[in-house]
């Protein structure tokens, strides 16, 4: 979702400007017309320094998936049964648990209740409806169908929901286990070391180089901790500064999929978003150009975005699908021959479901091994801790012994 700022009028006549988030310029010209405002002026980006860094978006929370599962399938069954629409909001309005969640849709009541259309209203609240959630609701009022678009919804997000217990499954061991290598450090440099550091000086022994590093972190942790504390938190600041800002945030997304071990599974995830995003945009009848568009916002990786808007480009200008593929150079071959079937079939959605569902198996099958493959990294680093400490502790007890002999 991108920030414009923009400067216009109202109805008064009088001047207004300030900040949209929206996904296109032209979805931000629309959301300014339906709050009364015509637009002048139009920029992307943020007040011009280009270090976006809003603190208060830290502490504003997303609607969980699970929340707008339980949403979409609720108002599906208020639909299939016949129930008029403004009833059904008003009474999931009224269930609803998800503060955020609850006071959009009383905001969106409002405007049904004023006449404007459901997708209308709920592209004003961008921070809990995605463009991708906008756009298939509209579809979904334009052909009569809305029901099928929010069942169609339900299951995308419950798809994604499963995806990410995988991936926080999968990642829970190394973690618990880097979480307490980071600890024993912390423990064994600020209290044990420094014990050792006094005997070794009664003795009066010469140290060996591992001692002598292991003295001087311990020392350099327990003297200067403060400064520690703020070298990890200045560089954290600087590398969110960093990545907010659309040169980093492209080489961040681009890094996490060169990672060695988890970038080929994080590739093989958003190829996987993007195929079951572009499959259903377009069986849900979402032009090509705007499908494609709304299926790289969805797969959350700016560099990937950036191919894929590209990509749309050069069909707008008269390309096929299969070219423009081959040439972006992110797409593997599977994808590739399944994008070259389904031109030649008009089977594109169908077959991208199918490429969506190979994916789905193949980063299952890669999470499921994860941990075996990150086991020996792990060990590695618990065995070089042991070897130093083994190094640097007792090769002078024994000199000491020697001495005491």
């Amino acid at each position: 979702m991108a920030t414009f700022q923009y400067q216009g009028r109202n109805l008064k006549g009088d001047k207004v400007a300030g900040q949209i988030d929206a996904a296109t310029q032209e979805l931000a010209a629309d959301a300014l017309v339906n709050k009364g405002v015509i637009p002048i002026s139009l920029v992307e980006g943020g007040s011009g320094s280009g270090l976006d860094f809003d603190l208060s978006k830290l502490f504003v929370r997303s609607v969980p998936l699970e929340i707008l599962v339980i949403f979409c399938r609720q108002l599906y069954s208020l639909t299939k049964a016949g129930v008029p629409l403004l009833r059904s909001m008003r009474g999931l309005t009224q269930n609803c648990n998800n503060k955020q969640l609850q006071e959009a849709l009383e905001e969106v009541c409002n405007e049904l209740t004023n006449g404007r259309g459901l997708s209308a209203s709920l592209q004003m609240h961008p921070n809990v409806f995605s463009s991708l959630f906008v756009s298939m609701i509209g579809v979904g009022e334009n052909t009569g169908r809305l029901d099928q678009a929010l069942m169609q919804l339900a299951n995308y997000y419950e798809q994604e929901v499963e995806t990410r217990k995988r991936i926080k499954t999968a990642m829970r061991y190394p973690t618990f286990v880097l979480t307490f290598i980071t600890i024993a450090m912390f423990i064994l440099n600020t209290q044990v070391i420094p014990q050792f550091t006094g005997m070794f000086a009664k003795f009066g022994v010469e140290l060996p180089l591992p001692t002598r590093i292991l003295i001087a972190t311990s020392d350099f942790f327990v003297n200067y901790w403060p400064l520690l504390l703020a070298i990890i938190f200045g560089g954290l600041f600087a590398l969110r500064t960093w990545i907010n800002t659309v040169p980093g945030r492209i080489k961040w997304d681009q890094l996490r999929l060169r990672t060695p071990i988890i970038g080929g599974i994080i590739n093989r995830a958003l190829l996987s978003r993007f195929s079951r995003t572009f499959s259903l945009m377009l069986s849900a009848g979402v032009p090509l150009n705007q499908a494609l568009a709304l299926a790289a916002e969805a797969i959350d990786n700016k560099f990937l975005e950036g191919k894929l808007l590209e990509m749309k480009s050069a069909i707008e200008a008269g390309s096929t699908i299969t070219s423009t593929a081959v040439n972006s150079g992110i797409f593997t071959p599977l994808v590739i021959q399944m994008l070259t079937v389904g031109e030649e079939t008009g089977q594109v959605d169908h077959l991208l479901l199918e490429v969506s569902d190979f994916y789905d198996r193949e980063v299952d099958y890669d999470l499921k091994t994860l941990t075996a493959r990150i086991e020996p990294i792990l060990l590695a680093i618990v065995a070089g801790m042991v070897l130093i400490l083994a190094l640097g502790i007792f090769v002078p007890m024994w000199s000491m012994m020697d001495v005491m002999k």
